[in-house]
C-alpha cells in the first residue's frame, strides 16, 4: 500500500470514528423519558431555545395550590419546528401554551413534548424522536 492509500484509509477511519462518537452521544427517547408517565402541562412560556439536535421550551406551570413550578420540555429540531410554524416569534415569553408529552425518568420537572397547543388553539406536533410514543393517554396523565 502506498503512502497516499494509507493516508486515505486513515482519513476514512477517522471519519467513521468521529461519526460513531456523535451517534452514541445522541440519545433515544427511552434513554431519558418514561413512556408510562404521560404529562399534560398548561403554563406560560419563559424561554424557547431553538438549538440542534433538540430544541427546548421552558415554562412556568401553576399548580392547583397556586404555587408555580418551572418546567422544561424537549422539542424536535429547529428546522422541523419552523416547517410546522414554531419560531421564536410564535412562542414568545409570556405566551400561554399547553403541552402533552412524557415525564423525564429522573422525576425532575423535565419532559418530552409530543404536541403543543398554542394560545390561539393551534395544535402542533413538536417531538422529533422516532422511538417516542405518538399519543400520551390523557386519562393517565399527571394533572397540572
Amino acid at each position: 500500500m502506498n503512502t497516499k492509500s494509507k493516508l486515505f484509509a486513515r482519513c476514512i477511519l477517522a471519519g467513521v470514528f468521529s461519526y460513531a462518537a456523535y451517534a452514541s452521544a445522541h440519545h433515544a427517547f427511552s434513554a431519558e423519558f418514561d413512556a408510562l408517565k404521560p404529562i399534560e402541562l398548561k403554563g406560560v412560556v419563559t424561554k424557547l431555545e431553538l438549538v440542534n439536535p433538540h430544541s427546548w421550551l421552558y415554562l412556568e406551570v401553576k399548580k392547583s395550590d397556586g404555587t408555580v413550578e418551572q418546567w422544561g420540555v424537549e422539542f424536535g429540531a429547529p428546522y422541523s419546528l419552523k416547517q410546522k410554524g414554531i419560531t421564536k416569534g410564535t412562542l414568545t415569553p409570556g405566551s400561554e401554551i399547553a403541552i402533552k408529552g412524557y415525564r423525564a425518568k429522573n422525576g425532575q420537572n423535565f419532559g418530552y413534548a409530543v404536541s403543543a397547543t398554542l394560545a390561539d388553539g393551534t395544535s402542533v406536533a413538536t417531538g422529533g424522536a422516532p422511538d417516542a410514543p405518538a399519543n400520551p393517554n390523557p386519562t393517565t396523565a399527571a394533572p397540572r
